[in-house]
């Protein structure tokens, strides 16, 4: 029996018209691009699964909540009720909003981290392992060890923290050089895996008991709440608002990039518990940010965020987000596509190292494969692998386990129709795939080298 899913919870009040360029004109965009689809312009896009970071669609709610925006520079309403929000919701007692999630993980890491501390970590993410680096911390990973393996289709909870590495860290190092451990819900490089409740419990435990704060990466929450829901026994009568409550009750603090599951196109905060902490952050965020009232975004911004939390706890919206993306996996599935299992909450990732095993991981193979599924399509991806991995502090290649691309689906942008013709774009590629070569530098920026290095194809 084929299996049903469900459809959108929403109407469109409103289009925007898209187009496809041929195909001898999208080899030449991406040519001129560098071989990089974050080089690429929006209007020579037809799908945009680039990211779902601030790409999202915001209700009549949200865009009637900007008519509202107090534009104040001290003091904004629309600060306070964000801030109202955040602690409903989230259960923290002080905000510090930020104009994203990379301006939260900026002054946490200024604040906490000194050189020659170490920041634990369930899978690093590239921004914020680079505050974490450059504020003089080593990023060290402590999920378990089957987030590396793609195939691995029978672990519910991959983003989990693996105990065993963590208390092993911490007795090498000692507890007073680990300012805290950062844990994501979920883990977007791991391929958009969740974290099971138990975990996030024993996690805090763990950390009380040596006195190591936990920071929790809050930036999808709420498709971790969901697969709690689903997945983890107990957990299916609870409400999504219940379930992201009782989570970020096991953490001291969180950064928020609010541009995914706030549904916003710009927005974030600190939040916390400790006076102490909170006191830095609001001096800190004058000078990288903003006043501590809105913190680099406006009013109305604030007031869209609020909205978007608010809607965001609603069941209906969340199951469809993810079982958009669990269709477009299991399309790819039945054709033999390799990707990344269990289907995650925000993204399809696929396998690039099993897609093309013909480009060693030394030429770039996701990077490749997202550059043609562009050329087939006019669908823009995302590498997620050896390029965004980067270089250590000695200049050496990381060269990850998971070498994937990523197909990230925006929140209430595309219909299922879209995510045909992606899969049909996929499946095309793969039918080709002797036809595509590997990559090499043209220009390797030093720092975050994922977002505007340049690469042309080895022939």
């Amino acid at each position: 029996m084929t299996k049903k899913y469900m459809p959108e919870p929403f109407k469109i009040k409103s289009v925007e018209p898209l187009r496809i360029l041929p195909r001898e004109e999208r080899e030449k965009v991406i040519k001129e691009a560098g071989y990089n689809t974050f080089l690429t312009k929006s209007r020579d896009t037809y799908i945009d699964l680039l990211t779902d970071s601030g790409t999202n669609a915001m209700s009549d709610r949200q865009w009637a909540g900007l008519m509202v925006g107090d534009e104040a520079y001290a003091g904004s309403e629309n600060f306070y009720h964000l801030e109202e929000t955040v602690r409903d919701i989230f259960g923290f007692k002080y905000v510090v909003p930020t104009h994203q999630g990379r301006g939260a993980e900026n002054l946490i890491s200024r604040i906490l981290i000194k050189p020659g501390t170490y920041v634990p970590g369930n899978m690093y993410f590239t921004t914020t392992r680079t505050h974490q680096e450059m504020n003089g911390g080593t990023f060290v990973d402590v999920i378990i060890d089957e987030a590396h393996e793609p195939d691995r289709a029978d672990v519910d909870f991959k983003g989990n923290v693996d105990l065993d590495k963590y208390e092993a860290l911490i007795k090498k190092v000692g507890a007073d050089k680990i300012p805290y451990i950062t844990v994501g819900v979920t883990v977007n490089l791991a391929g958009g895996q969740p974290v099971s409740m138990q975990n996030l419990k024993d996690v805090h435990a763990l950390s009380k008991k040596y006195g190591i704060r936990v920071i929790f990466d809050a930036t999808r929450c709420v498709e971790n709440a969901y697969f709690i829901k689903t997945r983890e026994k107990g957990y299916e009568n609870k409400t999504i608002k219940e379930i992201v409550r009782e989570m970020f009750s096991y953490a001291d603090g969180c950064t928020m990039s609010g541009k995914k599951d706030g549904i916003v196109n710009m927005g974030g905060f600190l939040a916390m518990n400790e006076e102490e902490l909170y006191d830095a952050a609001r001096s800190l965020v004058v000078v990288f940010e903003g006043m501590p009232s809105y913190g680099g975004m406006s009013g109305r911004d604030m007031e869209a965020l609020a909205i978007g939390f608010q809607e965001a706890m609603d069941f209906n919206y969340i199951k469809h987000r993810v079982q958009q993306v669990e269709y477009l996996g299991e399309k790819l599935m039945e054709k033999g596509i390799p990707i990344v299992k269990p289907i995650g909450g925000h993204a399809v990732f696929l396998d690039a190292r099993a897609f093309l095993p013909h480009i060693p991981q030394s030429q770039y193979p996701a990077q490749a494969l997202a550059a043609a599924i562009f050329v087939d399509s006019g669908v823009r991806t995302m590498e997620r692998g050896n390029v965004s991995a980067g270089r250590d502090k000695d200049g050496n290649e990381y060269f990850p386990k998971l070498e994937l691309v990523r197909l990230t689906i925006p929140r209430r942008v595309y219909t299922y129709a879209h995510m045909d013709y992606v899969a049909e774009s996929v499946i095309n590629t793969y039918e080709h795939r002797e036809d595509v070569k590997g990559l090499k530098w043209t220009y390797e920026p030093p720092v975050l080298r994922f977002f505007t290095g340049r690469f042309e194809p080895i022939e």
